[in-house]
């Protein structure tokens, strides 16, 4: 029996791995496209390790206070640059400072913490989203990434994990009644590619897990947030609105 749901495994990831080649497709020269997974519509935003250097990650403006919404966002962008996504990226307290790691542009804005606790960040494992280091994108567990400290030029720290090494969250269930509008990011197995997901409805962890390790054949993927989860994305005509938000993550376009 093992060796057959093993082999169930392998097809099912291997499925997800060809259908996450489409997203490109998909996505289009907007970097963002609409999927559906287990009769489940999403937003997928795709960004490149070519791009990398376009993605940004955004809390404070000049002033010192958070930003708290895209709006904000849009306008520290230098002329002809343009936002081509944008969605919250990671959990944050009342005065919307991040409860975890935060590093912008390689500064450490808010420490990494690894102590469980209450509420869907302290559902370890947890864990952190880096880019510009060693590998273009990485997903990393939070204990681990305090064992190796790696090097990031951005980095938000979330949780729960979604998938750990190609597996989905212990605490996942599948006849969950918690349903909420939920989004968070996704690493290809190489790295050189970040998949950033928003659901359409309200959804439970394990359906939004099952979108990335068999939808889109990630072996690693962060939760950033559920019930304010939302996105930018002119290209597939959203501007989302609601309460201020915490960190911010998007990618920018050189337009002129």
């Amino acid at each position: 029996m093992k060796t057959r749901l093993d082999l169930r495994r392998r097809l099912g990831v291997a499925a997800g791995m060809i259908l996450a080649m489409t997203v490109p497709a998909v996505a289009g020269a907007g970097g963002c496209g609409k999927m559906s997974h287990d009769g489940q519509g999403y937003v997928i935003c795709q960004v490149d390790a070519a791009q990398e250097p376009a993605l940004r990650l955004w809390q404070d403006g000049a002033d010192g206070k958070p930003l708290r919404n895209f709006a904000n966002v849009r306008k520290l962008l230098d002329q002809g640059q343009s936002l081509n996504f944008a969605m919250n990226a990671g959990m944050f307290h009342s005065d919307y400072r991040p409860v975890g790691l935060l590093i912008v542009d390689g500064e450490e804005l808010s420490p990494l913490t690894t102590a469980a606790g209450g509420g869907n960040f302290g559902m370890l494992p947890n864990g952190v989203f880096c880019t510009g280091g060693q590998r273009p994108f990485q997903v990393i567990e939070s204990r681990a990434f305090a064992n190796v400290r790696p090097e990031c030029r951005l980095a938000t720290q979330s949780g729960p994990m979604l998938v750990i090494d190609g597996d989905l969250h212990p605490r996942f269930l599948v006849d969950s009644d918690s349903r909420y509008i939920r989004n968070g990011v996704g690493v290809s197995p190489d790295g050189q590619q970040a998949w950033f997901a928003i659901s359409d409805r309200p959804v439970t962890f394990h359906e939004f897990g099952r979108l990335f390790r068999d939808g889109l054949g990630v072996r690693d993927a962060l939760y950033f947030d559920g019930s304010i989860s939302r996105l930018y994305a002119p290209g597939v005509n959203r501007a989302d609105f609601g309460r201020s938000l915490g960190p911010m993550i998007g990618l920018v376009d050189q337009t002129g």
